[in-house]
């Protein structure tokens, strides 16, 4: 049996150092060497092509087919990583350098409190003052950060909130409506309701990309007004100011509502959907009745169940 096929210079450096020891004392024309192992003879040539001969030449040779594609792989992936390295670094630059209107949300992980969603207009030349309040990074603030930086954006930026009551929420859900459909109404909303506050002069609308363009349009379909000229990127709140700003603001008007939810339930209500989550739920339910969760909190998350089971 015989088996021949070209191989990379990284494969071929690894082939001469497996092989030192097996060389055979006399090499053929062109070749870099001959080796024999058991009964396969393997000979390497110049052109970067190996031939394997002998009753076990598939599997010899198959060693080496395998490990020249793990590494092309490898190679494959880094230089995919590096790709998008440098495009995410471009988007950065990009983005800040333009006037935009942009949305985020808050809320939609937290199994009590309601959904916020903000949209903000960043002119160029409100871009230095955004990176000054820290706004950039808006993922990494804290809420007490958030709680004393809000106000200065509210103050000096244009901007549109909505927010969504559970209540609601749970209408949606019983109508059929998925979190990301309930989330592209909502960005809809308040990205028309900006656009169409004032004659903003700005160059990209843009939105943090939780679900495919298409699908997108498809959730907004049946509204009547739509902002349908939207540039989609992941990670949008690092890259653009104005949906850092948005993201902000968003979460500055959650927390406000959380406290008065838990003023009015005179309980700590938490954020999140953990095991303190369930546990106040109960304590909701046996203050108040089962029915007021429809009030303060999302019922098809997961801790409904529990929450229901913890009380049998």
């Amino acid at each position: 049996m015989t088996i021949v096929f070209k191989i990379s210079d990284n494969i071929k450096d690894k082939m001469i150092n497996y092989y030192k020891d097996l060389r055979r004392d006399k090499t053929p024309p062109y070749a870099v060497f001959q080796a024999m192992e058991a009964d396969t003879i393997i000979t390497l040539y110049e052109s970067g092509k190996v031939m394997f001969q002998g009753v076990s030449a598939d599997i010899d040779a198959n060693i080496w087919i395998d490990l020249e594609k793990r590494i092309n792989k490898r190679d494959i992936d880094i230089n995919e990583n590096n790709k998008k390295k440098e495009q995410y670094k471009e988007e950065l630059n990009y983005f800040y350098s333009l006037s935009t209107i942009g949305s985020d949300e808050v809320g939609t992980g937290d199994y009590f409190g309601p959904i916020v969603v903000t949209a903000t207009f960043v002119e160029k030349s409100k871009i230095d003052f955004i990176n000054d309040l820290g706004v950039k990074d808006s993922k990494k603030l804290t809420d007490d950060k958030i709680l004393k930086i809000a106000p200065l954006l509210i103050k000096e930026i244009p901007f549109v909130t909505f927010t969504l009551n559970n209540a609601d929420y749970n209408n949606y859900q019983e109508k059929g409506y998925n979190m990301n459909k309930i989330k592209a109404i909502l960005h809809n909303k308040v990205l028309y309701k900006l656009i169409h506050k004032e004659n903003y002069s700005y160059d990209k609308v843009v939105v943090d990309q939780f679900v495919y363009p298409r699908k997108y349009f498809e959730h907004i379909n049946e509204t009547t007004k739509k902002v349908m000229d939207i540039t989609f990127t992941t990670k949008a709140e690092s890259k653009c100011a104005s949906v850092a700003a948005a993201s902000i603001i968003s979460r500055y008007y959650f927390l406000k509502k959380m406290d008065n939810l838990s003023n009015d339930l005179e309980l700590i209500i938490p954020k999140g959907a953990n095991d303190v989550a369930d546990q106040i739920g109960v304590e909701i339910v046996k203050k108040y009745g089962i029915e007021k969760l429809r009030e303060v909190a999302k019922l098809n998350f997961k801790n409904t169940d529990k929450i229901k089971e913890a009380l049998r």
